[in-house]
């Protein structure tokens, strides 16, 4: 079945009791047994919805997975992994990602024991140098946030393999419609999909996705016993979204390729970070391993003037200033002092994360009014 179909219809089958052709909101906590320890699979709504399950199902199948798990947010997805491990493993993580992912790692499973190593995986010889017989699990984002970095995963997920070592990718940028790792070798996908599999705006989710039966034990284990679950409201705006996230990443990566390169022939616009552009150091690796170039940009003002950058943000009026990306509206974001302000200043400046870089999260309006708002705004 090929991705539009599956967008639409995986993990979703009509109402047996109405027919109706919406998976339906099962907005409730319990369900009646017939008799103790007998039902019809469902008995607590923390542990399994119907409404979940659909959603589940689906993500797996987007992905070429065999089990999908969906966890409150993205980070309570990530938390769900890290969960895995036992003081004094080592985990090795990319260097340029989401500040939040940073921020768990460092705050919240450091000091029960953790040992966490960033490096620019751009280079699979880095990570190679940090391996020990202590490394656990490597964490993969690729594209990064928000360099836009592009990672080689079937390098790296190799080298993890050989080594016996966990590898998990990090798809949130990418989506399943540009990219699927578990076919590149990855033992795990991760997504915030409050990105661009809800795609609204509307709902805050994290989801897992993968193909080993006794890992996914463990992990809906965890799901169930830490109790962080999304609610059937919240899965069924998922449900819906996916249904258009084809179309959605079309244009997305139609509108964001367009503006890459217009952006790269502003004169007041110096460094572009985009991986659609020839000039990107990624750019044959993200074509080869990516069905397109998404639709996240990066870009920074010659000068470097901090305050140059964040008048340009302040003056836009189509792209809202805001957290978040992947929805159909544009988003403009200041990474140093909003979603990367948890990494500290100097460990920002070793990625290459300047504070008068400026992250978009191009949307699905007419192009001509992006660039028209762009235009004014950097003057």
């Amino acid at each position: 079945m090929k991705f539009a179909t599956k967008a639409i219809h995986a993990g979703v089958e009509p109402d047996p009791t109405t027919g109706a052709i919406m998976t339906p909101i099962y907005q409730t906590s319990t369900y009646v047994q017939e008799s103790p320890g007998k039902h019809k699979g469902y008995e607590y709504s923390r542990t399994h919805n119907p409404t979940r399950t659909a959603l589940q199902k689906a993500l797996a199948a987007l992905e070429n997975g065999q089990h999908g798990i969906c966890y409150a947010s993205g980070l309570a997805a990530t938390d769900a992994v890290l969960k895995l491990f036992r003081p004094g493993d080592e985990i090795i993580a990319t260097n340029d990602l989401y500040g939040g992912t940073y921020r768990i790692m460092k705050k919240i499973f450091e000091p029960f024991g953790l040992i966490f190593h960033f490096v620019d995986m751009s280079d699979p010889v880095a990570v190679e140098a940090v391996l020990s017989p202590a490394t656990k699990m490597i964490w993969i984002e690729t594209p990064t946030n928000p360099l836009l970095k592009i990672i080689d995963i079937e390098a790296i997920t190799s080298l993890a393999r050989s080594k016996n070592v966990l590898s998990v990718v990090d798809n949130t940028f990418a989506s399943p419609y540009l990219q699927n790792p578990l076919d590149l070798g990855a033992d795990i996908v991760m997504h915030s999909v409050t990105k661009y599999l809800g795609g609204h705006s509307d709902t805050v989710m994290g989801a897992l996705v993968l193909n080993d039966d006794a890992l996914a034990q463990q992990l809906a284990f965890i799901q169930n016993a830490s109790g962080a679950v999304p609610g059937p409201q919240d899965c069924f705006l998922v449900l819906r979204g996916l249904k258009t996230l084809h179309i959605r990443m079309q244009r997305h990566c139609e509108n964001a390729g367009k503006l890459a390169v217009w952006l790269q022939n502003q004169p007041k616009v110096g460094k572009v970070y985009y991986p659609g552009l020839p000039t990107h150091p990624g750019h044959a690796l993200a074509a080869r391993q990516m069905r397109g170039f998404g639709g996240m940009i990066s870009f920074e003002l010659k000068g470097d003037v901090y305050q140059e950058a964040v008048s340009v943000m302040e003056n836009l009026h189509v792209f809202s200033l805001g957290e978040s990306l992947g929805g159909v509206e544009s988003l403009c974001t200041h990474p140093a002092s909003m979603t990367h302000a948890s990494i500290p200043k100097e460990e920002r400046a070793k990625a290459g994360l300047k504070d008068t870089l400026i992250r978009l999260s191009v949307g699905i309006e007419d192009i001509d009014d992006l660039i028209a708002d762009l235009q004014q705004a950097i003057g």
